[in-house]
């Protein structure tokens, strides 16, 4: 058995590069896709490709940036509110896919402009602020999380747009471990 790999510590560096590329993947990915695949969900209860981008420019506008805000304060009690997953019905959840991508790469670049205007050191990244369900987090916590989500939402738009043809890859579907998560 290979041994386990240990995770690296937080780097902002890298955490803003990896930050920077996510418009351009979602971009890559479903810029050039028909609405069908856009709109495919796995199950009734599974997001979208399309679903999955309105969550990208929701967190963009109403998620990081707002929390690192909350953790940077200087006040003496910083309390992050309440987050919904998806805005409430209306525009956003019904606009088109080039409209969403224009709107989270606008907002990535805002985010990523304020983050970096803010000069952050350790003291900075150790600041704390109280999760309304996990309790005390860091801002470099809050960084990485931001990091990973991209990935993890990445990751499940590609594994919906691969369930599409899920039947048509006939017998090599024994092949395919994506078409089993």
């Amino acid at each position: 058995m290979p041994p386990m790999i240990e995770s690296d510590p937080f780097r902002l560096e890298e955490a803003l590069a990896s930050l920077a590329e996510t418009p351009r993947v979602l971009s890559s990915l479903l810029g050039n896709l028909p609405d069908s695949w856009l709109h495919f969900q796995e199950d009734p209860e599974a997001w979208s490709p399309h679903t999955v981008l309105v969550h990208f420019v929701h967190n963009e506008r109403s998620n990081w940036i707002p929390r690192a805000r909350v953790v940077l304060s200087q006040e003496a009690v910083r309390k992050f509110p309440p987050f919904q997953q998806l805005p409430a019905e209306g525009k956003l959840m019904e606009a088109g896919v080039p409209e969403l991508l224009a709107e989270f790469t606008r907002l990535r670049q805002e985010s990523l402009s304020f983050i970096g205007s803010q000069h952050l050191g350790p003291a900075q990244l150790a600041r704390e602020a109280e999760h309304p369900s996990l309790g005390t987090v860091k801002l470099a916590n809050l960084l990485a999380t931001w990091v990973v989500h991209d990935f993890n939402h990445l990751h499940q738009i590609v594994k919906t747009l691969a369930k599409r043809y899920q039947v048509s890859v006939g017998p090599w579907r024994q092949y395919l471990g994506i078409l089993d998560l």
